[in-house]
This record gives C-alpha cells, structure tokens and sequence, in this order.
C-alpha cells in the first residue's frame, strides 16, 4: 500500500455517529469526485477502505444504495437513479434550476465536527499526499473550480493556509511544507500518518547532518593530506640538498617525525613530542622547515 492509501485507511477508521457528520462527509465525497451530474454520480477509488466506508456512508447520510458496484484495480461506483440523484442534490443543498456550478453548502458545516468530515470526505474522495520520504505534497483536488475557493476558504479558517494552482483544467489546494502537512493529517484523523511525516523529516535531517560531517572531515582530512605532502617534499629537498644534518635539532626532530607519520594532523602531530608541543608551535616549526627548502 502506498502512503496516501495508508493515510484514507486510518481516516476510515473513524465509525460515522451522527446522521449531520454522514452528510457533510458525503458532501466533500461529491463535491471533489471526479464525476457528478444530473444524469449520473460516480465515484472512483483505488482504497479498499474508503470503497468499503462508501456505502454505508450514503446509506447514512441519504437512505439510499448505489446502483452499480465494480470492483477490480480501482474501485467505481455509480448512482444512475434521476430520484436518487435528485435527493442527493436537495441534501447537499444544490439546485441544478438555480445554479449551473456546484458549491459547498455553509448550512452543513455549522458544527465544528461537520466541518472536519466534510475535509474528511474531500480528502479521502480528491486528496493524496506523498510518501514523506520521497518529498512533502499533499493535495485536494476538484473539477469545480468555486467549490475549491470555498473549501480554500474553510481550510484557512482552521488555520491552515493551502496553496493553489490548476492542473489539466482541475483546482488543486496543496501544502509543500511538512509541519502543515503533519497538522492537517492529525486534525482529520491520522495521526499515525502524521507521525509518519515527523519520522521521515528527522530521518531525513539526520541523513544530511551525517553528510554534512562527512563531507566536512573528508575536506579536512583532504587538507592535511596535502598539507602533510607539501612539508613532506620540502623535507626531501633538504636532504638532496645536504641541508638537513645542519638543521637545528628541534626542526631536525620535527622533520624526522612527520617523515615517519605523514597521516598525522597537526594536533596528532604535536602530541608525539616529549614534551608534547601546540599546534602554533608546531606549525611554526614546519613552516620554517618549508621556507628553508624554498630558499635554496
């Protein structure tokens, strides 16, 4: 199962009580359905949960069966009755007389538990959301282009604040960051979605914070590699150029040991001396040593 279908399943566990929540559920089932007419309603679903959650939902909220059930890779559902179709239509408060658009019925969501099935029903009808270890998205999506508005406006009322844009002549409301995609998913319903969520971005932050070590110790060890090759060659130069007997036996003991440990940092380095030099002592040392070479 993917992410998003585990996230409806968890939203479906929620048993529906009152006959006010059933219909606003059903309203945002509708209104953000790929297909509903005055000739035919039909709803298309690919969770098992939410096919299994649909009939009794409308039994509950409309008294009323659908005429067709097909089950296979997707789950479609179809209510062909014109008397059906017109009592749907009367619940959710649209007439298609008076109105050639679909919008959302104000007078469903007066209650604060109404207006969380009726997001309910919007998501698990229209709504996906990407698996959080891939990338933060998780969308709505309708064909009605003022139901999306209003809904827009719903969502900021619950303090959240969707983004919009369309896509294939279809409105879509969508968050990108994953602290509002981890409220959105607890206040629905699914929280251990939204648990989800946090998991995968703290995985995420540690992966990168591992990195970022990584990346930086190996620039550091890159640098005294280098380092550690030049002072290593200027050594060689003034044993070819017989200087190196002449040397004082303090730089003398200092070229001799990072002869003998050309891995060793500075602090590592320094630390091999009896008694143990700095590092700016030590670096002092080795850039006279340098210089030396560098003169003849």
């Amino acid at each position: 199962m993917s992410f998003s279908s585990d996230a409806k399943a968890e939203l479906c566990k929620d048993f529906i009580n009152k006959k006010c929540c059933a219909l606003a559920e059903a309203s945002g089932v509708l209104l953000f359905c790929s297909g509903i007419s005055g000739e035919q309603i039909k709803l298309v679903t690919e969770s098992e949960a939410f096919a299994a959650r649909l009939p009794q939902l409308f039994h509950k909220a409309f008294r009323l069966d659908f005429d067709e059930v097909q089950e296979g890779g997707k789950f479609s559902f179809w209510i062909n009755d014109p008397e059906k179709i017109a009592g749907i239509f009367e619940a959710i408060g649209y007439s298609p007389a008076e109105s050639i658009t679909l919008h959302v019925n104000y007078g469903l969501l007066e209650k604060d538990c109404c207006r969380l099935a009726f997001l309910r029903g919007a998501f698990l009808s229209g709504g996906s959301v990407t698996d959080p270890e891939k990338r933060y998205h998780l969308e709505l999506t309708t064909n009605h282009h003022k139901v999306s508005r209003e809904t827009e406006r719903l969502l900021t009322e619950q303090g959240f604040a969707p983004k919009t844009t369309l896509r294939n002549g279809s409105s879509i409301l969508y968050f990108k960051q994953s602290e509002a995609i981890e409220d959105v998913l607890a206040w629905l319903g699914a929280p251990v979605a939204a648990m989800g969520v946090m998991e995968a971005k703290i995985e995420k932050e540690m992966k990168n914070k591992i990195n970022r070590i990584v990346n930086c110790d190996n620039a550091n060890t890159s640098k005294v590699v280098e380092a550690a090759q030049t002072q290593i060659a200027a050594i060689r130069r003034l044993r070819e150029q017989e200087l190196f007997e002449k040397l004082p036996e303090k730089l003398r003991l200092t070229a001799e040991l990072r002869e003998a440990n050309p891995e060793a940092n500075l602090t590592e380095l320094a630390e091999m001396f009896d008694p143990p030099l700095t590092k700016s002592a030590l670096n002092h040392r080795l850039r006279k040593l340098t210089e030396l070479a560098n003169e003849e």
